[in-house]
């Protein structure tokens, strides 16, 4: 395998986290993108908590599939939320894996933002600690 798609709903939040995590983690050789089944732009929040992180986001955009280059075979395709796994669209060849996360814009409408922050670093993490994982077994 040499090729990794992260796909969640709006490609706003938790695929573009996972896509600058396997970026990291990854193996040297590995293409590494995000896509959503719709495209909703980058989240604030997102964007601060990786930041926070380390992780500079600045070259990220968000995506549909359909603007994806037609050319890559994706050996590996990661949905990283429910309505991403049911509406994945097929690539022949490659290997799904479903890792659901929560989804932190849901999860803290209404909140003060400092709650609202705490939810996304959880998630952060969580994708964080899933892809080196995922990154250790293809070593």
């Amino acid at each position: 395998m040499s090729s990794v798609l992260f796909l969640c709903t709006g490609n706003s939040c938790r695929s573009q986290m996972a896509e600058a995590w396997g970026r990291c983690f990854f193996p040297d050789g590995w293409k590494v993108a995000s896509a959503g089944i719709e495209k909703h732009g980058l989240n604030a929040l997102m964007l601060a908590v990786m930041a926070e992180a380390g992780m500079d986001m600045s070259q990220h955009f968000s995506k549909t599939v359909d603007e994806l280059p037609s050319d890559i075979q994706w050996d590996l395709i990661v949905t990283v939320c429910d309505r991403a796994a049911s509406a994945c669209p097929y690539y022949p060849g490659g290997k799904l894996i479903h890792l659901p996360f929560d989804d932190p814009p849901a999860l803290a409408i209404g909140l003060p933002e400092a709650e609202a922050l705490n939810i996304y670093r959880r998630v952060r993490d969580e994708i964080r600690a899933e892809i080196v994982n995922l990154a250790q077994h293809l070593q």
